[in-house]
Formats: structure tokens, C-alpha cells, sequence
């Protein structure tokens, strides 16, 4: 309104725009050069380099990557771009097939980019290892999601053994008085019923503890010791369902592909994923002890500083996180 409370004329406004600053303008063009030069890359110069590439050296692109690229996960992963990127719908297709049908789909490629196959011996065995790795991320993604949207039910037999079993080898020197009891505290939990802390990551979080328990007993003790220090205590079970949240994270959005590529020669499998989250779980307890937060209540600052550690540790071709002597 108008300063005798009538309406401004129309045309006009009562607010000023906001004059932009020289580093937004400056910022904001980057941004479209950067766009507009991975949009001509993608459509347009892409596909006249890799055609100058393929007659000067006689080798389609994927060809190039399994005789260049000496590490697995560097390989993996830039086979993986290069089918994803690719015009041809099959191609696109071959990251999603399944065990059985990588041999069809390593044929197929193998005619569609016209390889000779006594020229370069080795392509199919190299390509076909490569497609299981990537096709084997793909699906241990499903299995764990799976897993996590599965909620703890009191009413199921095994989850309640499962979670018996969980004390047990946490605390074998003190029996569990009753099945809802305050002892769950002890272990990290927190009330007196667990059942309410596996909400957002459902069986997949007492999975990973009970593996980590299991596996690893010694260090998951010690950790749980740990975890009771006055000053530096955490939450040892709430803290490792966070932990699980954070491994499930990275596997859906990529980030474990470089560790699971050189870790595992083939498809890599639900106790892969759980060898993982043993690793976090250790190296975190460490990490913690390391910065000495002031409280508990910079868990989160800590949490994501960690986080981003473990990414950047990721982003190596060599890298495999994983502990080692297992039971």
C-alpha cells in the first residue's frame, strides 16, 4: 500500500530489485560455459574424437580403456561411462544384465563395435569381469534397500533372536533380565526397547551390528568399551545404525563402487556390503577418540567430517576399506 494506503500505480513496485554483484554475474557465467561445454562435448565432440582415436589406433574406445587402464576399478569405472554414454541403446542396456546374460552381452558389443577378437585376446575376458562388477553393484543396492525397508517386527522369531543374539555377543558375561529392560541402554540403545531405534534403517541396521558382533567380536567389545568413556562416550548401537545410514549412502550414490570394484574380481555380495560398515564402525570409534569433541552434541559437525574423509578416500583407484583377520 501507498503511504495514504492506497494501492502503487499500476507499472510500478514497492520493492527495489536486488542489484546483482559482480562475483554472482561472474559465478553464473561460468556456470553456463560449463554446461555449454559439456553439452557439445556429449553431442558433439565426443563422438569426432573417438572417431579420430578408433583410426589411428585401430581400437574402439573400450578397447583403449582394457589396454590403458592397469587398475580394476579405474577400468570399471570408465567402461561404465563409456556404455552409459553411449548412443547405442544396447550398449546403455549391458550395465543392467544380469549373471547370465554377460556373455551374450560382451558378444554383442564385440559385434556391434566390430573387434577382432584374435587381435585383442584379451578384451573379452576383461570386458565380461568389468560388466559383472558393475551389474553386481546394481544389484547388491537392490538387496540391501531391500533389506532396509524391512522393519523390525517383535512379532518375528528371528528378529528377536537375532537381537538376543546381538547382547550375547556384546555382553556374554551379563545375561539379559527381560526382553524390554533398561540393560539395553548398555549396549548403546536408546530406551528400554531397541525395537524403536531400527526405524529408519530397519533390519539392515541390527544386520550390520549383529555382523559386525559376530565377525569381529573383539574389536566390536572393545569399541562398545569405548564408547562408555565419561567424557568421549557415545551411544554405541544409535551411533552404528548412524554408521549403517552412512554406508547405505555412499552404495546408492556411487561412492563405493571404486572400493567394491578392486575388492571384489567378479559381483560383489551382501557380506561385502556388511565388511564395510565394520570398517566405518572401526575407523570412526578411532576418528572420534582422535578429535576429542567437546560434547556429544557436535555429533553431527563430526559425523559429516568423517563422512567426507571416507569420500575422499574413495575417490583413489587403489583403495580398499575393509579390516582384515575376520572370524
Amino acid at each position: 500500500m501507498g503511504a495514504a494506503g492506497t494501492m502503487p500505480p499500476i507499472g510500478s513496485s514497492p520493492f527495489k530489485p536486488a542489484a546483482l554483484r559482480w562475483p554472482d554475474i561472474r559465478f553464473r557465467d561460468q556456470k553456463m560455459i560449463v554446461h555449454l561445454w559439456s553439452y557439445l562435448y556429449r553431442n558433439i565432440f565426443r563422438f569426432w574424437l573417438k572417431w579420430i582415436l578408433r583410426q589411428l589406433t585401430g581400437k574402439c574406445e573400450l578397447q583403449r580403456i582394457c589396454d590403458g587402464s592397469k587398475k580394476r576399478a579405474e577400468r570399471t569405472l570408465r567402461i561404465e561411462h563409456s556404455l552409459e554414454s553411449s548412443k547405442c541403446k544396447a550398449l546403455q542396456r549391458a550395465v543392467y544384465s544380469s549373471k547370465d546374460d554377460v556373455e551374450k552381452c560382451v558378444a554383442l558389443i564385440i559385434e556391434q563395435k566390430k573387434i577382432n577378437t584374435q587381435k585383442d585376446a584379451v578384451f573379452a575376458s576383461k570386458l565380461q569381469l568389468s560388466l559383472l562388477q558393475i551389474s553386481g553393484c546394481k544389484k547388491l543396492y537392490l538387496a540391501v534397500e531391500e533389506l532396509r525397508k524391512q522393519p523390525y517386527n517383535s512379532d518375528n522369531k528371528e528378529h528377536e533372536e537375532q537381537l538376543i543374539e546381538l547382547w550375547n555377543l556384546l555382553m556374554p558375561h551379563e545375561k539379559l533380565k527381560a526382553r524390554i529392560t533398561k540393560q539395553w541402554c548398555d549396549i548403546g540403545f536408546q530406551g528400554d526397547d531397541p525395537k524403536t531405534d531400527f526405524r529408519g534403517m530397519g533390519m539392515l541396521g541390527l544386520t550390520n551390528l549383529l555382523y559386525f558382533s559376530k565377525h569381529y567380536p573383539r574389536e566390536a567389545r572393545q569399541i562398545l568399551s569405548r564408547s562408555n568413556n565419561p567424557k568421549l562416550g557415545y551411544s554405541y548401537a544409535i551411533v552404528g545404525i548412524n554408521l549403517t545410514e552412512m554406508a547405505y549412502n555412499l552404495l546408492k550414490n556411487g561412492h563405493l563402487r571404486t572400493h567394491f570394484y578392486n575388492l571384489v574380481p567378479g559381483e560383489p555380495q551382501m557380506k561385502d556390503f556388511h565388511q564395510f560398515y565394520c570398517y566405518l564402525a572401526y575407523e570412526f570409534d578411532k576418528f572420534w577418540f582422535e578429535e576429542k569433541p567437546e560434547s556429544i552434541m557436535y555429533f553431527n559437525q563430526y559425523r559429516e567430517k568423517f563422512h567426507e574423509k571416507v569420500k575422499k578416500h574413495l575417490l583413489d583407484y587403489d583403495v580398499v576399506l575393509a579390516l582384515r583377520n575376520e572370524i
